[in-house]
């Protein structure tokens, strides 16, 4: 099936999840069992543990040992329809490359790769063989960046002048693991986890970066990856975006500050959905995504400042677009194409961030 084939048959379109650590478990396989059209077939994993909790959840789930197990059902009775790969950074080009050679759709956790080049390659193979290729940025559904993108989009700030983001947190001892390691191959560190994150959201609002300064550290004692990191990116529409993502804030700003001609727009705190994931909790109820109205941010200049009704947040959408641009040929909703943008900002950064210079692009 291409991505520009409509699926016309009524079953639920089948999906081999391949990884069920954190993405997998917490974030994926959650959000394909609660959209309809799509059933959580097959996972991927070897762990005897994660087969225990994948199954305790969804008790008629297959499982797979090895990804290639996926590719030797494609073309067959039980081939699937979807493959998300929700594994370590380092095996997401490789895995899909194979899943788009064996003619699956795919869908991959962020990043997609760890330079724009391997995204743009993954984008052409994926357009060469006719198949969706979707990159899960999920915070493009926050419940402060969707309020925010409407704010925007209504004028209410005026020119935007500047756009401040922060991902922070306070995580004094490293924890390890392959997001933590200092092994370019890994693909670790805060620049290229919650980077990901600030730099697309900035790019889906304010358009194509032209410059980028970043200063990038590792701050606490024992951590090999970067775990404090500062990007500052000038926009060709000319909004200068100032991005934070650190694990040493032991005193959280501000998650958005942005400045207009006219208003400036101020938000504390997370989007609930990760923490509901994390918690157990799962879409479907009236509640979800709704973040108390203590949490609302604040819209004014000067003295004249009102809290802003806050537009619910809705991870769930992203999947309910994979299942449209699979049946009806809708275009996907995050391309590989925006990603290897993104990836040219984290690159310029890392670069910036080494030789102390700002980089054009």
């Amino acid at each position: 099936m291409t991505a520009t084939t409509p699926r016309t048959a009524a079953a639920p379109l089948r999906v081999g999840l391949v990884g069920y650590g954190l993405a997998g478990s917490v974030f994926h396989a959650p959000l394909i069992a609660a959209t309809e059209g799509l059933a959580l077939d097959t996972v991927v994993t070897s762990s005897p543990e994660r087969r225990e909790q994948a199954r305790a959840e969804f008790p008629d789930v297959s499982f797979a040992g090895s990804a290639e197990e996926l590719w030797a059902r494609a073309g067959g009775p039980d081939a699937l329809d979807l493959v998300v790969i929700a594994s370590p950074n380092k095996t997401h080009v490789p895995l899909a490359t194979a899943a788009l050679k064996a003619g699956l759709p795919v869908v991959v956790d962020k990043p997609v790769a760890g330079a724009a080049a391997e995204a743009r390659a993954l984008a052409a193979l994926a357009e060469e063989r006719g198949l969706l290729l979707s990159v899960f940025q999920n915070r493009r559904w926050d419940d402060d960046f969707l309020t925010l993108r409407a704010l925007v989009e209504g004028g209410e700030l005026g020119d935007v002048l500047r756009f401040e983001s922060r991902f922070e947190r306070w995580r004094p001892e490293p924890k390890g693991g392959w997001r933590e390691s200092g092994a370019p191959e890994e693909i670790g560190g805060l620049l290229y986890d919650l980077g990901s994150h600030v730099v697309d959201q900035a790019l889906v609002l304010f358009g194509p970066a032209v410059r980028v300064y970043a200063e990038s550290d590792v701050r606490r004692p024992g951590a090999e990856a970067d775990d404090d990191t500062f990007i500052a990116v000038t926009h060709a529409s000319g909004v200068r975006s100032h991005l934070w993502v650190s694990a040493t804030a032991a005193r959280l700003g501000p998650r958005f500050r942005v400045l207009g001609s006219r208003a400036g727009f101020v938000t504390y705190g997370l989007d609930p959905q990760e923490a509901a994931l994390r918690a157990g909790e799962r879409p479907g109820s009236g509640s979800w995504g709704v973040a108390a109205e203590s949490a609302r941010g604040t819209l004014g200049a000067g003295d004249d400042v009102r809290p802003v009704p806050t537009v619910p947040g809705d991870y769930p959408a992203y999947y309910a677009a994979v299942a449209a641009a699979l049946r009806d040929g809708t275009p996907p909703p995050v391309t590989a194409a925006e990603a290897a943008h993104a990836l040219d900002v984290l690159e310029a950064a890392r670069r910036s961030a080494r030789e102390g210079t700002a980089v054009a692009l």
